[in-house]
Formats: structure tokens, sequence, C-alpha cells
């Protein structure tokens, strides 16, 4: 499994839209203001994050990213899964 998480990783970071200054990712189970500060912790404590913001209404939790910084998704998806989220979606923007 981390070998399939490594090789998903290595070609998300070799594609053009790994490198994205905010990730949308839609998360099933955000019910409570705890659900949002825990993953605001979580994901300051990467390198790459400038900032994060969790909207309940809409179960969506966004991340900026540091200039030339980035998160791949499935580092994203890790975190929240970790977390105890599903993880329905993930796009990005510039």
């Amino acid at each position: 499994m981390k070998k399939l998480l490594m090789l998903s990783a290595s070609i998300a970071m070799l594609s053009g839209a790994a490198y994205a200054d905010t990730i949308n990712a839609t998360v099933n189970g955000l019910v409570c203001s705890f659900c949002a500060t825990g993953i605001e912790k979580t994901f300051k404590a990467q390198a790459a994050v400038e900032s994060v913001k969790v909207d309940l209404d809409h179960q969506l939790v966004s991340v900026k990213t540091k200039p030339d910084q980035n998160l791949d998704d499935a580092t994203v998806t890790k975190l929240l899964t970790d977390s105890g989220y599903t993880v329905t979606d993930i796009k990005r923007q510039k």
C-alpha cells in the first residue's frame, strides 16, 4: 500500500495539476467546530500549508499552499482519512 501511495504521489507531482495554490477537498463527516479545529491543526502542521479553512455547511476543506510548495492528492487524502473523514472529491485552483 505504501508503494502505491508513493507511486501515486510521484505521478501527481510530475503532472502540472499537482502544483496549485488552493486545494479544495469535499469531505464527509464534518459536523462540528471540533472537527474543523482538528483539521486546521493537522494541515497547519504541514510545511507547505499557508492557510486552511473548513466550511462545515458545505463539508469543504480549503488549503492554500505556500508559493512554490505543494501537497499532492495522496497526502491530502491521507491527512483527512487519518483524521477520521472520507474524502469524496479534490479540486485544485490557481
